[in-house]
């Protein structure tokens, strides 16, 4: 059987979820092939599988005829529906909802859908994110929805004896736009650069090419009020493999993953952090619930309260045995909640519930 996994650029969570998958699909004679609209970095990293760029329609078309595709899912891009009918597929489709950024432009998006999604869709899926959940049982009230957590291999993406650093690393992984949050970032490294321990070393990993120019600016402007400058490390696309040894040596070195975000869908950061040994500190940004557990598998903070984040952070960095609890139990979490087999079992249950 083949199928098609539909999404605008192969960036952030969405790529590495397809990644996953599609790997994990194929022990089970599932065929998943990608496509995505445009790709604005220079490389993009090894699917395992085709992996197709392009948004032009003649190009999609011939995609569709030659993959002889049993199902498409489309991750997020509603008008897509009716696009691929138009050239000719007719399959079936689902619509994957992996996050929206603020709830309400999830609401907005998922209301204005509703003649889309009823006509040419078969159903809804979504990694257990609370708030969409809510908004699908809202106004979808008689869809066929989909829930159940993403895949992650912790076999091919865990934890690596590194260099030991005896410098603590903070990381952040995001893009600069608001919901991401940096701002809160900056500011709980700051306070704990400048107030309690001068050497601890901040990372933030990023795709510049997909950041607004107003918030650059902006970040730009709060590293030198904040006095962060020789702190404070940019990374902009590293390859998602080295990604390995940043996780493993952040956890080494007593520091943390830090995610401020204010609304999520299903991180996979956390999950490749929490599989390499890297605590986590987080808000509670809705999706996150999956993964985190207060001070079993990560930590909590509340958004917006940054000497609460300050104070978490500095319980984490000092309290050797809560740290080592928090990391073996957050490796377990994703072991056995999150493990390839699991999604496959439940997509092939779904797949066959709209009847391929």
């Amino acid at each position: 059987m083949n199928i098609l996994f539909v999404f605008y650029v192969p960036s952030g969570g969405v790529e590495t979820l397809n990644r996953q998958r599609c790997k994990a699909l194929k022990k089970y004679n599932i065929n998943a092939h990608c496509l995505y609209y445009e790709n604005r970095k220079k490389t993009i990293n090894d699917h395992g599988t085709q992996t197709f760029v392009t948004n032009k329609d003649s190009e999609i078309k011939k995609i569709l005829d030659d993959g002889n595709y049993s199902l498409i899912v489309i991750v997020s891009d509603f008008q897509a529906l009716s696009r691929f009918r138009s050239l000719g597929y007719q399959g079936k489709m689902i619509i994957e909802i992996q996050g929206y950024g603020p709830k309400s432009t999830a609401r907005a998006a998922l209301t204005n859908a509703v003649p889309l999604v009823t006509k040419y869709a078969s159903g809804f899926l979504n990694p257990k994110t609370p708030h969409i959940m809510q908004l699908l049982d809202e106004l979808y009230p008689s869809f066929p929805v989909f829930s159940f957590n993403n895949c992650f291999d912790t076999n091919q993406f865990s934890y690596r004896p590194v260099a030991i650093s005896h410098t603590p690393h903070i990381a952040w992984i995001g893009r600069i736009e608001d919901n991401k949050n940096w701002r809160e970032f900056l500011k709980i490294g700051s306070k704990l650069v400048h107030n309690y321990n001068s050497d601890i070393q901040l990372h933030m990993f990023e795709d510049p090419t997909i950041s607004e120019p107003k918030e650059r600016a902006e970040f730009e402007n709060l590293i030198k009020e904040l006095n962060l400058e020789t702190k404070l490390l940019l990374h902009a696309n590293v390859p998602n493999d080295e990604m390995v040894n940043y996780f493993s040596l952040i956890g080494d070195s007593g520091g943390f993953l830090c995610s401020t975000s204010k609304v999520e869908g299903a991180p996979y950061s956390l999950l490749e952090a929490m599989s390499c040994k890297c605590p986590v500190l987080t808000t509670d940004s809705d999706g996150v619930k999956s993964s985190i557990i207060h001070n079993h598998t990560g930590k909590y903070y509340t958004l917006g309260n940054v000497d609460e984040a300050v104070k978490e952070a500095k319980e984490l960095m000092t309290d050797s045995q809560l740290r080592e609890y928090i990391r073996t139990n957050a490796l377990q979490h994703v072991k056995i909640n999150f493990s390839p087999e699991l999604y496959c079992t439940n997509f092939i249950a779904m797949i066959k519930s709209i009847g391929i």
